[in-house]
């Protein structure tokens, strides 16, 4: 049996996933970067971008808003701030929420509220984004 790479995602919600796959495409901070099985270890923040969990021919995407990955002897463990599986995103729902997100920038006062709002406006972009490829 070939060897398998124990991984974890987990949210400051919930674990989305724990179990043993082939291998998880990640979105590094400072480029996208495969993990497999024996991977040499390292500790990085994530970008805001999808991953890829890959199990024979079976692949599940996910889309984090940012976070660590950390790839120890024992297995990959993503602590991501925000994770949804792209399975489950609604194309009408989305659609939606992107047009307010929009109307609440456009609305924005403060510096503050701008920044929160152009925040939640790039987040709920990525996972457009996300759900279309």
């Amino acid at each position: 049996m070939a060897a398998k790479l124990k991984f974890s995602l987990v949210s400051p919600e919930k674990e989305l996933f724990s179990g043993e796959v082939d291998g998880v495409d990640v979105p590094g901070e400072e480029g996208d970067f495969g993990v497999l099985p024996n991977h040499a270890p390292v500790m990085t923040t994530i970008r805001m971008g999808t991953i890829a969990i890959k199990d024979g021919s079976d692949t599940r995407r996910m889309f984090l808003r940012g976070g660590f990955a950390d790839v120890t002897p024992d297995g990959l463990i993503i602590l991501a701030e925000e994770a949804v599986d792209i399975a489950d995103l609604d194309a009408e729902k989305l659609s939606i929420d992107l047009r307010n997100a929009e109307e609440d920038l456009a609305d924005a006062k403060t510096d503050e509220k701008r920044a929160a709002a152009s925040d939640r406006l790039e987040y709920i972009r990525g996972l457009t984004e996300a759900l279309a490829s």
